[in-house]
């Protein structure tokens, strides 16, 4: 099982700890962030990894290095200063031949106590070329962005995790905000096909836009989960993961 990591951004928002630096080395709980990303990776199901780099992209390349001490096997695409968006990088990785026919994609600054192995297996239950992790965050800890419809909604005693994204829209502009209780969870999974398809082959891109048009189009999966998601892009979100992994020990 494959999973693309995003990790090429240049993390304006963490300077200056990020002057000499890619965010996914900055320390956490004493260790680089992409340490504790590449573990819980391995521990549920991934095998192969794509990182695509950009900003200090080498500092990166040698501390992970082919990703064996992980049990992993890591290739590389290097979007070099010409960075593309979240969609051009995978484009770019596409155009490089490392694309596996499907596979999850994540963001370097994202920590998702989630079942990696789990979601890859709801995608292909799924049936449909996309599928979104999200989570009920109603506003708590970013702007909700998604209304989500679960499998069986509206028939008596119907439940299930796994569901539609009605919409994603990221900036909110096509139904009122209280419309969206459900947030982008980090995590997602794609067909090749849709990044053939759906993605320029130059110039920048943004998977925003992909997940926008796909949930427009009735072509992308939903999967609630139910723990809510961590990250390093701001100090306070450094903090909060310090003291979750501190709690787990």
């Amino acid at each position: 099982m494959q999973c693309v990591i995003l990790a090429g951004g240049l993390a304006t928002r963490m300077r200056p700890l990020t002057d000499a630096r890619p965010k996914s080395l900055l320390p956490v709980a004493g260790r680089p962030f992409i340490d504790h990303q590449l573990e819980w990776l391995a521990r549920h199901a991934v095998t192969d990894v794509v990182l695509s780099i950009g900003y200090r992209g080498e500092m990166l390349r040698a501390h992970v290095g082919d990703g064996a001490r992980h049990g992993l096997r890591v290739a590389y695409v290097d979007e070099g200063a010409d960075l593309r968006g979240t969609a051009g990088a995978l484009r770019l990785a596409l155009a490089r031949g490392v694309l596996e026919e499907a596979f999850l994609v994540t963001y370097g600054d994202s920590f998702l106590p989630v079942d990696f192995g789990a979601v890859w297996t709801a995608f292909r239950r799924a049936a449909r070329p996309a599928l979104m992790t999200v989570f009920r965050n109603e506003g708590r800890w970013d702007a909700s962005n998604v209304v989500f419809e679960p499998a069986g909604a509206g028939a008596p005693g119907a439940r299930g995790d796994l569901g539609r994204v009605v919409l994603y829209d990221k900036q909110r502009r096509t139904r009122p905000a209280s419309d969206f209780a459900y947030i982008d969870y980090g995590l997602s999974a794609l067909e090749r096909g849709v990044v053939e398809g759906e993605v320029p082959a130059a110039g920048k891109a943004d998977l925003a836009d992909v997940f926008h048009a796909l949930s427009r189009s009735g072509g992308l999966a939903g999967l609630e989960v139910h723990e809510r998601f961590h990250e390093i892009g701001s100090t306070a979100g450094l903090e909060e993961l310090e003291t979750w992994l501190a709690a787990k020990r």
